[in-house]
């Protein structure tokens, strides 16, 4: 499985942290392209990390900012996207099996924390209970110009 991660200046220690954690753990990991400087903008990082993720088949995207909020919202711009901000594991879970995300946002947090964070993200399996499917499918429609109340 691929990861894809992409912090601002905000997240750049955690980043690499991450990014070696899950090499270590024998995930394929790829880094944003966007340079990171003391005024670079979390939207740029949001938008290439999810247009990575969106062309890979088996991917999955992590960004990091300074609440992990803004950075979120920017990556949901993107068609196919589904990014959550999470601030534990519960809400990891949650977001990719009840909300199906293929991505996940959060801000500077302690190592373990967003290791176990990152840790259920990645082994939850997705949504597959037809009421979280039929949730995630109106979400899929509206964003294709579909959308009609069921």
């Amino acid at each position: 499985m691929k990861i894809i991660i992409g912090a601002d200046h905000r997240g750049i220690d955690l980043k690499e942290k991450l990014a070696s954690y899950l090499k270590e753990e024998g995930y394929d990991v790829e880094l944003s392209k966007v340079e990171n400087c003391e005024t670079d903008d979390y939207p740029d990082f949001a938008f290439d990390v999810a247009e990575k993720v969106n062309r890979s088949k088996n991917a999955l995207g992590i960004l990091i900012c300074g609440n992990g909020i803004g950075i979120g919202i920017a990556a949901n711009k993107v068609k196919g996207i589904r990014c959550a901000r999470v601030i534990n594991s519960d809400d990891a879970f949650k977001a990719k099996n009840h909300n199906g995300v293929n991505m996940i946002s959060f801000g500077g947090i302690p190592l373990e924390e967003a290791k176990g964070i990152i840790d259920v993200f990645i082994c939850t399996k997705p949504a597959f209970e037809e009421r979280h499917l039929k949730r995630i499918q109106k979400i899929i429609d509206y964003e294709n110009g579909k959308y009609h109340e069921y």
